[in-house]
């Protein structure tokens, strides 16, 4: 079972480059593929991903993705996929769509930290939006307006354009049994949750999501998170790691980015830009979809068949978490430029507004869907 387990793994990471220090040059990009063709008013397009080719959720998301844009447009613009490492390292798609190296690119915001410290907010923060909350806050809180602003900066517009819902807190080698077990402790964690690790006394060390079976196998890292059980099955971390622990305080509703370059999306007549609009929704609702339906199975597999250890952490984790995510939040706000405390002051004023009826309502009735009574099996 492990060696066929490392096989499905494989075919999804074959072909994947998917070192973050790798150095790929646009100009040898660029000369390796031919610019985009335009002959009798279509076009063909590049999306450059993070993703491992065929991987589920995300990485056939993208693929999805990109069909229904050249179905909507009837064939004016074809979107041609391209895995991590293809065209471009699995975490330079942000450059490659601001320089044009290629004019798509789909990934998560947080991967980004380096241009600007408020990227993760359109992916996740911790203990921020779900998945429902994020989506009201980007269409209907200000959200969009902001986002807008801070990625005009860099010659890029971006689309909400996918959810995996709530992840895993992640995959440990060791069992947690109290804040202290994390002094020390070597996790991949990208985005400020790494920030917040680190006040635990927590090592980030960040490697794309084709390393982590290889890292967590080495001992390079004593834990990682990915996704959740959808994603985690196929890579296989429970051959290397037993213990299982959820929710992710980091990410409790991540969103997926498609990322255009700007020049290139202004250039292009209103109905295809309606058309990326209304096909980036649409990919966002299919794969938060997908995952909502496929976590569940997948958990059970790695549970009852795989032995794997699938547990709440304690209490005093997730409130230690809770504390350093404060601290570490109040910092950011402090040190953020004029568009980073615009963009905390919409986030916070939209959290202020959900979070009251998200009680009320959704996390009362998951409350009550949980009481002992009788229903039909």
């Amino acid at each position: 079972m492990k060696r066929h387990s490392e096989i499905k793994r494989r075919q999804f990471l074959k072909g994947s480059t998917l070192a973050a220090g790798a150095a790929v040059a646009s100009a040898a990009a660029t000369s390796s593929f031919p610019t985009p063709a335009l002959s009798q008013g279509k076009m063909e397009w590049r999306m450059v991903t993070s993703w491992p080719k065929g991987l589920p959720g995300v990485g056939t998301g993208a693929e999805r993705l990109a069909e229904r844009i050249g179905k909507l447009s009837d064939g004016k613009l074809t979107v041609k996929v391209f895995a991590a490492g293809e065209l471009v390292p699995a975490l330079e798609c942000f450059a490659a769509v601001s320089n044009g190296t290629a004019e798509m690119g789909h990934d998560a915001s947080y991967y980004h930290l380096g241009k600007h410290r408020s990227t993760p907010f359109f992916t996740s923060v911790p203990f921020g939006f779900t998945a429902p909350e994020m989506t009201a806050w980007i269409n209907y809180g200000g959200g969009q307006e902001v986002w807008d602003e801070l990625y005009a900066q860099f010659g890029i517009k971006g689309f909400q354009a996918g959810n995996t819902g709530c992840q895993a807190l992640g995959w440990y080698r060791k069992e947690i049994k109290s804040a202290a077990d994390y002094k020390g402790l070597k996790k991949r964690m990208p985005g400020i949750g790494g920030e917040v690790l680190k006040k635990l006394g927590g090592v980030v060390v960040n490697v794309p999501g084709g390393e982590i079976f290889q890292s967590l196998q080495s001992g390079t890292v004593d834990a990682a998170e990915w996704i959740g059980p959808y994603n985690d099955l196929t890579f296989g971390f429970y051959q290397v790691a037993k213990f299982y622990y959820g929710p992710g305080f980091h990410e409790p509703g991540s969103a997926l980015q498609l990322m255009v370059n700007k020049a290139k999306y202004d250039a292009l007549p209103n109905d295809i830009k309606e058309i990326i609009k209304v096909a980036s929704q649409a990919s966002h609702d299919d794969i938060l979809a997908e995952y909502n339906m496929r976590n569940g199975p997948a958990l059970e597999t790695l549970t009852q068949k795989h032995g794997v250890n699938a547990a709440r952490p304690p209490n005093d984790v997730l409130i230690a978490f809770g504390n350093a995510s404060g601290e570490v939040m109040a910092e950011e706000r402090d040190k953020a430029d004029a568009i980073g405390k615009k963009i905390f002051e919409s986030y916070l004023a939209a959290r202020k507004l959900l979070i009251p009826q998200t009680r009320f309502l959704d996390q009362a009735f998951l409350n009550a869907r949980a009481l002992a009574y009788k229903y039909i099996d």
